[in-house]
């Protein structure tokens, strides 16, 4: 019967292997930006004034919560208000400033105000404005529909909840 050499990896040799596969695991995981059992976190970026792309939007995040809440999976999603988008944050039509209402946004106002109620009432999404954009304009934070929380920077917010694994999301 043939016999075959035997050799043994040193006992150093395979520490150093398994310490090796043991890193390297930790570094896969890490790397990783959502595992499955975290909640999703997504961020969508409103500095735009077209109250169709807004609407295009809404439309997004309607589908994204639903589907979490079909699959009873929680959620944290949030948008975050710079520059025209505070259209979309008031009833006030913004007159003498660059963000003033137009008859588009005239005309769909009522609706796409009651959607974004409607997702931050009812499916949690949180809303988030700039108070840069908000005080350079003069608007009165008594203006802000319900419910929107002022953040300093928007765009430092946004860099903030990425560097924290947000998604971030910005409709074309």
């Amino acid at each position: 019967m043939a016999q075959t050499a035997h050799h043994p990896i040193p006992p150093l040799k395979l520490a150093a292997l398994m310490l090796a596969a043991v890193v390297l695991a930790a570094l896969t995981l890490a790397s990783s930006p959502v595992r499955a059992d975290e909640e999703p976190q997504v961020v969508y970026h409103a500095d735009f004034s077209d109250p169709r792309r807004f609407s295009a939007m809404l439309t997004s995040i309607n589908n994204m919560v639903t589907f979490y809440q079909n699959e009873l999976i929680d959620y944290d999603v949030r948008i975050v208000f710079v520059a025209h988008g505070i259209r979309f944050l008031t009833d006030d039509k913004l007159e003498g400033t660059p963000f003033e209402e137009d008859a588009e946004m005239a005309e769909r106002r009522e609706n796409n105000a009651s959607r974004l109620n409607s997702l931050r009432t009812v499916q949690g999404v949180k809303l988030e404005l700039c108070d840069i954009t908000r005080d350079q304009i003069g608007l009165d934070p008594d203006k802000v529909y319900e419910g929107v929380s002022m953040v300093p920077s928007g765009v430092v917010r946004i860099a903030e909840l990425q560097r924290q694994g947000f998604a971030y999301i910005k409709i074309e």
